[in-house]
């Protein structure tokens, strides 16, 4: 063994460098903060090349833009695993296989949880092990992971928030709130704390209250990645369109702190187009796309590009959508086609686990086009949009589709089954405007007359908000 140094959990790092250590710990920040200087951990192979802990890092973080480089930082990291700290050969453990090609999801939450068993102050595992429970469309086994480790890091920076996303994943709110909030109280810098509590207001139809606190945590924003900056102003967005703010709002959003991130030369496109169209779906659907209709044809060109292709299940199925609707049905087939030949070299467990998904693009697909019947078939009599998940969405982010379903049902004539549907979500969110409009159509189209009181109070929410 050479030189120790101690990580920013306290673990030891075979390394002599002063420069390596340095950072390791600085990714570790970038990560758990969503900061947008994640490429730092390169710093570290290039300071000790022979650390275990910083080859293995940089190769993960370079395994979805750059396979050949990440090959030889692993290999890197391989060569020199006998003189690794029980923690580092943990850690290379758990994170090659989450970057093998015979990876498989479950196993690699198995092994991230023996990890975090015997090293639970390290939260970037942590971080890791939830994105993957992200995918998996398992909140569970994320609260689980974050449960195992609390009692170790009960006043730690960024704990809380990774404690609160799975609560609200599980609709536990009132649990998600409290932990947020003490997130908030020990850093009020933390983004994915602001986030969760955005994610409880807008839940509850705190629309305003959800865009002034997020307006006021707004100015420590500006070092997230372009993920989350647009991410959280999308929050913001869909708070403002669901609350029935004016429009002009909305669209003051999108140009000003989504569309304006693409300006900054360390901007990563897919980010910002994912959180882009996932605003823009929600215009259509509340019947609002006109105002963006040239917005839209601008994304969806950029769409076009094969280079953002594949990154992401959920840009895809967006992608879908959008290129169709606006008329590039070739490229949408090409996207879609390729979608369905990734599925086809799954194996048979992830076959099954994103059946789903693939259905879920090929009705956007019809969706887009207008084939409305072609669309609902392919959704089914039983939809629901939290069994989509896997394509990497929050409960949040995939809600979309049911709504769409429902306006589906509607077009199709089956009110009595769209009913049922909004009065689920209305026991959930009975301050969404949205849903009371829908209930309003449905009622009048069997001639109800309760149709009238049901629009009486869809107005009187919509001038509640922000009047």
């Amino acid at each position: 063994m050479g030189d120790l140094q101690l990580d920013k959990w306290g673990y030891q790092v075979n390394t002599s460098s002063e420069s390596c250590i340095s950072a390791i710990n600085s990714y570790y920040i970038q990560v758990l903060s969503y900061g947008r200087k994640r490429d730092m951990i390169l710093d570290a192979p290039k300071a000790d090349p022979d650390c275990v802990l910083g080859n293995i890092l940089a190769a993960h973080f370079l395994f979805s833009s750059d396979s050949s480089k990440a090959s030889q930082l692993l290999d890197a990291a391989k060569s020199n695993l006998e003189n690794a700290t029980t923690y580092e050969k943990a850690v290379f453990d758990a994170v090659s296989y989450l970057i093998s090609p015979a990876r498989d999801d479950d196993s690699a939450v198995e092994l991230h949880y023996k990890l975090l068993k015997d090293f639970p102050r390290d939260l970037v595992s942590l971080k890791r092990a939830q994105v993957v429970c992200f995918y998996m469309g398992r909140p569970d086994l994320s609260l689980k992971l974050v449960q195992q480790v609390l009692p170790e890091n009960e006043r730690e920076d960024y704990i809380y928030g990774m404690l609160a996303f799975p609560l609200l994943e599980l609709g536990r709110m009132v649990d998600a709130e409290k932990a947020a909030k003490e997130g908030f109280e020990i850093n009020k810098e933390d983004a994915w704390v602001q986030h969760a509590l955005c994610h409880v207001y807008q839940y509850h139809c705190r629309f305003k209250e959800a865009v002034t606190f997020m307006g006021e945590c707004s100015p420590s924003w500006s070092s997230l990645s372009s993920f989350m900056y647009t991410h959280n102003w999308w929050h913001v967005a869909l708070c403002c369109l669901e609350g029935h703010s004016p429009i002009t709002k909305v669209q003051e959003i999108y140009d000003k702190h989504i569309w304006q991130e693409l300006e900054k030369s360390d901007s990563v496109p897919a980010e910002v187009y994912l959180n882009a169209v996932g605003l823009l779906l929600r215009v259509y659907v509340r019947g609002e796309i006109k105002v963006f209709e040239d917005r839209l044809k601008i994304l969806a060109g950029c769409l076009a590009d094969q280079g953002v292709w594949y990154l992401e299940w959920h840009l895809d199925v967006l992608t879908v959508w959008a290129l169709t609707y606006t008329g590039d049905t070739t490229k949408a087939e090409d996207l879609l086609k390729g979608l369905k030949s990734r599925h086809s070299r799954m194996s048979k467990k992830k076959q099954h686990i994103m059946h789903k998904g693939l259905l879920l693009a090929e009705a956007m697909y019809e969706y887009g086009k207008g084939e409305n019947e072609k669309a609902l078939e392919l959704l089914g009599s039983q939809f629901d949009a939290m069994e989509c998940k896997i394509i990497g969405a929050s409960d949040e982010q995939v809600d979309v589709f049911n709504e769409i379903w429902i306006t589906l049902l509607i077009s199709a004539g089956q009110a009595i089954q769209a009913i049922e549907t909004i009065e689920r979500q209305l026991k959930k969110r009975e301050g969404a405007p949205f849903l009371w409009r829908l209930l309003e159509k449905c009622y009048g189209m069997l001639g109800r007359p309760e149709a009238a009181s049901i629009g009486e109070k869809a107005s009187n929410l919509e001038v509640a908000y922000f009047n």
